[in-house]
């Protein structure tokens, strides 16, 4: 009779032990309605907080087990989930965002731009600024003019505000990929823990003009994982890309 009992708990866990068990499934991604593969798209494991990228050939390998769900994002793409209901490779459509979406972003991302060079022409138009350095002639027309620019004080709070615009402009490029909803996706944390994050870590503007989107997830993750040392109460990451 006492195998009865044991014969049940062996059932009942069964499952569990299914569920743990996972494979590498492949898969590819593809533009809706079209042969076009896409690359450097995310491919997240929502249960386990794995993410993968797709290579150039759109194609990703990812741990998964069955009743899992894929999250497959990308820029310029509508997010897709993916329910795994057996272990076979896989194919994913991606629906581009319309194109008034589009047009709305640009224009958002414009819009700074546009205000910081605004204020600098409104330098210029006061005789306060030259954009480059001021025409060796002008010393000559007016050395007043000329000493002005080089030593007045509108002048020097013109060139301050350049390089206040240089580095508003080269951060607006790094928010716009690293971001609190990245980090959130790439490390598994809140967004009161990703912000903390993201004091001890964020990618330099020359890092991000050299970094595609998959060397961007893999150097945040290597911070994520020097970052965890230094912090006993935050989680490690459960995979790597």
């Amino acid at each position: 009779m006492r195998a009865v009992p044991l014969l049940f708990i062996l059932l009942c866990g069964l499952p569990v032990i299914l569920h743990a068990q996972q494979t590498a499934i492949k898969g590819v991604v593809y533009k809706s309605n079209s042969p076009h593969r896409i690359s450097q798209a995310l491919v997240t494991n929502i249960r386990t907080n794995v993410i993968m990228m797709s290579d150039d050939l759109g194609m990703f390998t990812i741990n998964v087990s069955a009743g899992d769900t894929l999250l497959i994002s990308r820029k310029g793409y509508d997010h897709s989930k993916y329910a795994i209901t057996n272990l076979n490779d896989i194919i994913v459509y991606l629906e581009p965002v319309k194109a008034i979406e589009l047009e709305e972003v640009t224009v958002k991302g414009q819009t700074k731009a546009r205000e910081l060079t605004d204020v600098l022409y409104s330098y210029r138009s006061q005789g306060s600024l030259f954009l480059g350095k001021p025409p060796a002639l002008m010393f000559l027309a007016s050395p007043l003019t000329g000493l002005y620019e080089l030593f007045g004080k509108t002048p020097k709070r013109a060139r301050r505000f350049m390089a206040f615009t240089k580095a508003e402009l080269e951060q607006d490029v790094v928010n716009r990929r690293y971001n609190v909803e990245f980090v959130k996706r790439v490390t598994g944390l809140n967004e009161e823990q990703a912000a903390k994050f993201m004091e001890y870590y964020t990618p330099s503007f020359e890092d991000m003009q050299a970094w595609n989107d998959y060397e961007l997830v893999k150097r945040v993750k290597r911070q994520y994982q020097y970052y965890t040392q230094q912090k006993p109460g935050i989680k490690p990451l459960k995979g790597t890309p």
